[in-house]
């Protein structure tokens, strides 16, 4: 064996095992999944009640001096990562659903989805059962307190959380500061569908100041009936919010367009009868901040609801169901304690009063309120 030889095997011998670690390709994909949870519930005690029973939110409707240890829900998942490129959600949930004798808890598949990840850089398509852009995404994150009480297009029932379909949802920049999630759905959240019409949503955010400033804009429209008269639902809502870790507040606003869902007769001399709109609008505020940090916080919300900005007292209205002769405003605030993390103590006073929009209303039919102290539990597990 020639020098040169030798000096090339040496060389090669020290050489190549460096080689095989700085040339290696990346560590191969291995399947993974994970099983997560919470839950959050309370005990409450209802100390007023509106006399007319009036109103459509939590406690409405219960008589005074009710009480009961309940749970409002309660989430059991399982995400499971196919590939780099697929992974799958599955949720089952219990929202206060019962089974038909009426006292048996239930569940539902809240969420059952693929999600081909980057399919384009930075965008995401789902398949299935998920979360919409209505609110569950961003503007109830925003807020921070499912637990204590639903977003205000959420608690009016004007959107919906989740629903069977498509959607893509991505960012414009790598550091996530502008995005999109659009969404074509069957409109009827975890139910079967049972029309041919289609719901389609869009949601469009900004982040400015270290994503301390946020900016929401949300659309959705969806169709109901093309005969005898032509039927929709339109929704628009704005979210400003500003979040840090010191203080956080923010304003959510909706406006949704019920387009001829309400018969109405105006009165004499013009009397006439035809189908109107119906515009239900609301507006929620809040703050809410660390008194003590990861021990104690505390936060604050009002909302206003006006369930039909069309309401004129000296019509007749004819239509099964129509809600707008009762405008509703709440008020929800109370203290989070924190023993450990994902463990929240939150005592709190929940307050809806009802105020009647009938002609010649007086005392307390013309106003009321319920009332509403509660300890709410909410505890995770991931």
């Amino acid at each position: 064996m020639t020098n040169k030889s030798i000096l090339f095997a040496i060389a090669a011998t020290i050489i190549l095992p460096f080689g095989k670690v700085f040339g290696q390709d990346k560590a191969e994909f291995k399947p993974s999944g994970k099983v997560w949870g919470y839950a959050f519930g309370d005990y409450y005690y209802k100390t007023h009640a509106d006399s007319m029973k009036r109103g459509g939110m939590q406690y409405s409707g219960l008589k005074n001096g009710s009480s009961a240890f309940e749970f409002r829900r309660v989430y059991l998942g399982y995400d499971y990562n196919i590939s780099e490129k697929f992974s799958t959600e599955f949720l089952l949930a219990y929202e206060g659903q019962t089974l038909s004798d009426g006292a048996t808890r239930t569940v539902f598949i809240k969420a059952a989805n693929i999600r081909w990840k980057n399919i384009v850089p930075r965008n995401t398509l789902v398949f299935g059962q998920s979360a919409t852009p209505s609110y569950p995404l961003l503007t109830e994150k925003l807020w921070g307190y499912r637990s204590i009480e639903k977003t205000v297009l959420d608690m009016h029932k004007n959107g919906n959380s989740n629903d069977l379909g498509v959607s893509l949802l991505g960012t414009l920049d790598s550091a996530g500061n502008f995005g999109y999630n659009f969404m074509v759905g069957n409109g009827s959240a975890a139910k079967i569908e049972n029309d041919i019409y289609k719901k389609f949503y869009g949601d469009i955010y900004a982040k400015f100041c270290d994503q301390k400033i946020v900016i929401d804009l949300y659309a959705d429209i969806e169709g109901t009936q093309l005969a005898p008269y032509h039927k929709y639902k339109k929704t628009y809502k704005l979210a400003v919010a500003y979040v840090s870790e010191k203080i956080s507040a923010g304003v959510e606003a909706f406006e949704q367009i019920q387009h001829n869902y309400v018969t109405l007769t105006t009165p004499p001399p013009n009397t006439a009868t035809y189908t109107a709109d119906v515009l239900p609008f609301g507006v929620a505020c809040f703050v809410r901040g660390p008194i003590r940090k990861d021990k104690l916080s505390f936060f604050v919300r009002a909302d206003l609801f006006d369930p039909d900005k069309n309401f004129d007292p000296e019509n007749i209205y004819s239509t099964s169901g129509y809600s707008g002769y009762t405008a509703e405003m709440l008020t929800v605030a109370g203290l989070d304690i924190t023993p450990v993390k994902n463990v929240h103590i939150m005592p709190n006073i929940w307050y809806s009063s009802c105020k009647s929009r009938v002609k010649g209303a007086a005392g307390r039919m013309k106003s009321d309120y319920d009332l509403v102290p509660r300890v709410t539990i909410h505890y995770i597990f991931k």
